[in-house]
């Protein structure tokens, strides 16, 4: 799949620190291992074989004279036979190596192992911590990893298989597309604190809907902000998609009104809202984003139909926070997690999935406007432990 490759490629794009800290991990103990069974045969006690005691000669019997014998008659003499030819050598038997050639002569290819022991768990627990899986997830993923498999020895690309199906299982609950209801217009409320990529995400999402044969309407409700208004319009350009806006300054709840109304008149199978990046500390702009809400539910009580939390994957753990405060002020609905290109800590979305449970409908790898798709568990688990397109 295309965009697996793209998700591969750049979902660790300066280093990849997970794949290489499971190497290292691995080696590291497999290294200690063999170092300690050198020193110990070097240690041990040089042995020398007993040497069998020699065989007595026997002594010669005495021999009898022999009787004179009659001197025979010529014959005719036969041609003599050819030689044989000389036969090969047999090979000398090969002798098994013994431990210090086993260790010394083993092959470059083979692939180092070490024992799955509390120092190794230990070890992975950190590793996952600092790729933003948490603590609690973290002991939880190496908790189920070790099950049955403790004292064991593993490779590099075991763990790392064992790894990303503790990953993809935790994941598989929450990857849910955006669910699409007969309600008509279906409106789609996009929140999230400054800089985390609504306006690029609502373009993508109008772009793959139009395409899938969807009426779209899109509200730019970031009036504070012409440039996000320009941004927003750009993007509806690409996707052929109509966006209303109105004069900066403007109370983005109105402006909500007025594109439900709008969607309404026109048929519009979707509606979506932007609205101004704000941060969850900040009570006035929290309770402007509920008055929002109040207000698109005097034309449908059961307006928004979809609350979706845009999420910057470099926030790393804040994004915990950032859920938890959104989703007690707007009924948050789903994730949408962008900017997976710009970090290696990509293990938060496996800890927002743990403790929340929340759908993630798509991640983002980039500004291009195909750069959102679907989240699929197996896929992003590969990439993040690094073991390849399955």
């Amino acid at each position: 799949m295309a965009f697996f490759s793209k998700l591969k490629e750049r979902l660790f794009k300066s280093s990849s620190k997970l794949e290489q800290g499971l190497d290292a991990i691995v080696e590291e103990g497999a290294e200690s291992a063999a170092d300690e069974a050198v020193q110990a045969l070097a240690e041990s006690p040089a042995v020398t074989p007993e040497q069998p005691a020699p065989a007595p000669v026997p002594q010669p019997e005495p021999v009898a004279a022999p009787e004179p014998v009659p001197e025979p008659e010529p014959q005719p003499v036969a041609a003599p036979e050819p030689a044989p030819a000389p036969q090969p050598a047999p090979e000398p038997e090969k002798k098994s190596p013994g431990l210090l050639g086993r260790l010394m002569g083993r092959s470059a290819a083979a692939e180092p192992r070490r024992a799955l022991d509390d120092d190794m768990l230990e070890q992975l627990e950190e590793l996952l911590i600092a790729a933003d899986m948490g603590v609690d997830t973290a002991l939880r993923v190496t908790a189920n990893l070790a099950e049955g498999r403790m004292g064991k020895k593993v490779s590099s690309r075991e763990i790392k298989e064992l790894l990303a199906q503790e990953v993809a299982r935790i994941m598989e609950p929450v990857a849910k597309p955006l669910p699409i209801y007969a309600k008509r217009p279906q409106v789609v409320l996009v929140v999230g604190v400054n800089g985390s990529g609504k306006t690029t995400t609502i373009g993508k999402l109008a772009s793959q809907f139009k395409g899938a044969g969807k009426k779209v309407v899109i509200a730019a409700g970031d009036t504070f902000r012409a440039a996000a208004v320009e941004q927003l319009q750009v993007w509806g350009d690409r996707a052929g998609v109509p966006v209303l806006t109105a004069p900066e300054g403007s109370d983005p709840a109105s402006l909500a009104f007025d594109a439900m109304t709008k969607a309404q008149e026109d048929g519009a199978d979707l509606l979506m809202i932007d609205t101004a990046g704000r941060l969850q500390n900040r009570a006035d702009l929290m309770e402007e984003l509920a008055k929002i809400v109040r207000v698109i539910r005097k034309k449908d009580e059961t307006a928004p139909h979809n609350t979706l939390l845009v999420l910057d994957a470099t926030t790393g753990q804040n994004a915990l926070s950032q859920v938890g405060t959104f989703q007690q002020l707007a009924d948050v609905s789903g994730l949408v997690m962008t900017k997976l290109d710009g970090t290696a800590k990509g293990g938060v979305l496996v800890a927002l999935a743990d403790k929340f449970g929340l759908p993630i409908h798509a991640i983002g790898v980039g500004e291009q406007i195909d750069d959102l798709a679907p989240f699929d568990p197996e896929e992003f688990a590969a990439a993040l432990t690094g073991i390849g397109n399955k």
